[in-house]
């Protein structure tokens, strides 16, 4: 390896047989350093489709660019679509419908998503279990449970909501729950990263690898793990981690090596990023 790159914050993993390496370390981190991370592999899979992601993200309230928010209104419920029958998984025109009945006026006011915008970041969309009193009856009403994080107080929202009367039934919510990373929010991570001067050594070894200058998140393959504070193995700067949603960023070069960043973490509740004590 060069010893341009070897000096760069980000180390340049290429080879066959690194990059298996580097993937194997993606499914079960045992590597030094990861104290306080939690492998989500949210980058490309998860739960969380790009199709599930836009729910939430405009103002229902904006009409014609304008930001005043319309009177109240009662809005009539979500056409049912094509719809699954007892375990079957949700399907597309579930999953958009009970997104939509989730997301009531008041969490949409009272929220904020991971870029800063009003509204709730949506995580994904699962299929209940159903309650114990109905396990066994093939006519039990199919539930979803639609899950946010609300960046403006760092909380998961989850609310379960009946497919066939259209209601929220439960809504939950509490601090300190951190599930696996929606893929808005590893790219958006990534970019905080980019931005960032403690990602110049990122930049530069992508400058290496391809020949081109990294300016977006679109030129990388994202995978992501959780990151909870440890305490006395951090920096104060991480010390909210778990608290806050912090995570831990495992970069690949679209259709070229791994670049290593797991000794820098990214806050994205304060949108700030800091690096690990060797």
């Amino acid at each position: 390896m060069r010893t341009t790159v070897r000096r760069h914050l980000g180390k340049v993993v290429a080879g066959g047989a690194v990059a298996v390496a580097a993937t194997a370390a993606m499914i079960a981190i045992t590597l030094p350093g990861t104290a306080g991370a939690e492998g989500t592999g949210g980058g490309s899979g998860g739960k969380t489709a790009a199709g599930q992601q836009g729910a939430g993200q405009g103002d229902p309230g904006q009409q014609g660019g304008s930001a005043a928010v319309a009177p109240g209104v009662v809005e009539q419920a979500p056409a049912e679509g094509e719809r699954g029958t007892g375990r079957d998984p949700l399907t597309d025109d579930e999953i958009a419908r009970v997104e939509r009945i989730a997301l009531s006026r008041q969490l949409f006011d009272a929220s904020q998503d991971v870029d800063g915008d009003r509204g709730p970041q949506p995580l994904g969309v699962d299929l209940a279990d159903p309650e114990a009193d109905e396990v066994d009856d093939p006519s039990a009403p199919r539930r979803a449970e639609v899950t946010f994080y609300d960046y403006k107080d760092d909380t998961l929202v989850t609310r379960t909501v009946n497919l066939d009367t259209g209601k929220v039934e439960a809504t939950a919510g509490g601090q300190g729950v951190q599930p696996p990373l929606s893929r808005a929010e590893n790219t958006e991570a990534a970019a905080l990263l980019i931005a960032d001067p403690l990602g110049a050594g990122l930049r530069a070894d992508y400058q290496d690898a391809t020949g081109k200058a990294l300016t977006s998140p679109e030129q990388l393959q994202l995978s992501s793990m959780v990151y909870r504070a440890v305490p006395g193995a951090q920096p104060a700067a991480f010390d909210q981690c778990g608290i806050h949603r912090c995570a831990r960023l495992l970069l690949k070069v679209k259709n070229g090596p791994w670049i290593d960043t797991r000794s820098l973490v990214i806050d994205l509740s304060t949108r700030k990023v800091a690096a690990l004590t060797r």
